[in-house]
């Protein structure tokens, strides 16, 4: 008698564990928009309550501390959480489908605590008055966030923040298997994820410490993610990444680097 209670209600716990998983996969990925939103108008002094200049007041060195830690904590959730050797050990404790997700999840967490508790420091290094060259600034600040968002859709937007896996396990399907793949920007430059978040970064029209401390701290981070990301990448791929990574630059075009 109590394997034919147990029996039908397998399948039943299944589908709402799926249903369950993929309505989590659809939360996270929301919240990450609102607050990837929120940061594009909170770094670029545009729009939002809450910019990088705004916030409680601070000695200057207790605002530097402050500030330093809180993207170290950034720092360190992207690259522990993204390296393999964490990804074996913490599936075992998240489903395979919610990793991804779950991984998002803790980065906007990061970058929502950063922006939450970051301290200014307003004073400006420059500011130029001139409306033209202003709006110039802007237009190529923005475009550097808009070469971020082309760059997740060049490689798959939707694996990347976790929704495909979810989907996917919704239908009963396992996760895709990784491929080596130089789609559209990944033939002129190997990261243009990382060199539009630069671009945003760097231009701009009025520049505070605040700001600057941010660009110097994110740039630095970028730079040691790099060597750990590619260096995954090669014991994933081998000598086809070595290959690419000889014929392609890291962050800055040059001519004739192409991959083929």
């Amino acid at each position: 008698m109590a394997e034919m209670v147990e029996k039908p209600r397998a399948p039943h716990t299944r589908g709402v564990a799926r249903t369950l998983i993929t309505a989590y996969g659809m939360v996270v990925y929301a919240i990450f928009l609102i607050v990837f939103v929120y940061a594009i108008g909170w770094v670029e002094g545009l729009v939002v309550p809450h910019t990088i200049d705004d916030g409680p007041d601070a000695p200057v060195v207790v605002a530097v501390v402050i500030d330093l830690a809180l993207l170290t904590v950034f720092a360190m959730q992207h690259s522990v959480m993204a390296r393999p050797w964490f990804k074996r050990r913490w599936t075992r404790i998240v489903p395979q489908p919610m990793e991804r997700s779950t991984y998002v999840l803790f980065a906007t967490a990061a970058l929502a605590l950063l922006m939450w508790q970051w301290r200014p420091l307003p004073e400006q290094i420059w500011n130029v008055e001139n409306t033209s060259v202003r709006v110039a600034l802007y237009a190529v600040s923005l475009g550097g966030w808009a070469l971020v968002l082309a760059a997740t859709f060049a490689i798959d937007h939707f694996d990347l923040f976790g929704l495909r896996q979810v989907l996917r396990n919704q239908s009963g399907k396992s996760a895709l298997p990784s491929a080596f793949r130089t789609p559209m920007l990944y033939r002129v430059i190997r990261h243009p994820l990382y060199a539009g978040f630069v671009i945003a970064f760097w231009v701009a029209p009025t520049m505070s410490w605040g700001r600057l401390l941010f660009a110097v701290g994110t740039t630095g981070f970028i730079l040691v993610a790099v060597r750990f990301e590619e260096h995954d990448l090669v014991d994933t791929f081998g000598d086809d990444y070595r290959t690419y990574r000889s014929r392609v630059p890291m962050l800055v075009p040059r001519i004739g680097s192409r991959a083929r």
